[in-house]
């Protein structure tokens, strides 16, 4: 499928972005107007683009009716906001908090939500939420003036708050802990349970070798995957040959050397599927030695 903007609606335009630019993350803004009351409204057009400053953006998109959203209209009234994040125990109440209340009804309350005074900002912070973080508008940029037009809030990160229940043995956040939810398309959200989330090595500080020097036999398996591929290009250097004769010493490998000593291409596939395995344990080295055990023939 390809897809013009100029050809279609905004609203479709709308589902196609959203379906498949996701999870995205939640902020659970807080804000106040000049007269004190106080809103409380989800919005996933957000993420953190700065760390010095820290800096979060998020962004009312204008309604069907193109009139500016309580929260935006808070933000500049008064150029201070509190952005509270999302975790499963919490979300029903958020998506309650993102009905469209008349101004004045204070979402807190019919969302069943405690209000925590702030430090340094006048909006309160949720209770209930794993993480706040008070900040004061830098800017406010608007994108447009037509209906879906985003107004991005550039919000300065000012003092964060941060539950105890969520951080590790070393005082830092713990996925496993926080819960988090995304937001998808539709009516869909995700959570980061322990089974949907997954570590993965960061790229050496050196350079990886990059898979154009995966040697061919290699990089044109058919049982290899993309991810298997990418995980054995960061290595910086191959194994000697040294080293990839010890390693085919090894019960295992001799075995499979003897089972298909008149079947090249069956000991391959078995290389390349006794390499995934290791891959998927992370053991890259023991990967690279089992893959190359073909030179050794």
């Amino acid at each position: 499928m390809t897809i013009d903007p100029k050809e279609i609606s905004a609203p479709e335009m709308h589902g196609y972005l959203l379906g498949v630019i996701a999870p995205r993350p939640i902020a659970w803004a807080s804000t106040i107007d000049k007269d004190g009351n106080v809103n409380l409204a989800p919005y996933s057009f957000f993420n953190v683009f700065s760390s010095n400053p820290p800096m979060l953006i998020l962004s009312p998109a204008l309604p069907r009716d193109g009139q500016k959203k309580h929260t935006l209209l808070n933000a500049e009234e008064t150029d201070e906001i509190v952005i509270n994040i999302v975790s499963y125990p919490v979300v029903e109440q958020m998506s309650l908090s993102s009905t469209a209340y008349p101004k004045g009804v204070n979402e807190f309350v019919k969302a069943g939500l405690t209000e925590v005074k702030s430090d340094f900002v006048k909006p309160p912070r949720v209770g209930e939420s794993i993480a706040s973080f008070e900040c004061k508008v830098d800017r406010v940029i608007s994108l447009g003036q037509e209906p879906g037009a985003g107004n991005l809030i550039l919000a300065e990160v000012i003092l964060g708050h941060i539950s105890d229940e969520i951080l590790d043995e070393n005082g830092k956040p713990d996925p496993l802990k926080a819960d988090l939810v995304g937001r998808m398309g539709g009516d869909w959200y995700a959570r980061a349970t322990p089974d949907a989330i997954f570590k993965l090595p960061k790229p050496n500080r050196n350079l990886g070798i990059g898979v154009d020097q995966i040697p061919e036999f290699i990089r044109n398996s058919t049982i290899l995957t993309g991810n298997n591929l990418g995980r054995l290009a960061n290595v910086t250097a191959l194994p000697t040959q040294e080293e990839v004769e010890a390693f085919g010493q090894t019960d295992e490998i001799l075995e499979m050397k003897m089972r298909f000593v008149n079947h090249r291409e069956s000991f391959e596939d078995h290389l390349h599927e006794l390499a995934q395995i290791f891959l998927n344990g992370d053991e890259v080295e023991k990967a690279w030695l089992t893959l190359l055990q073909v030179t050794t023939l």
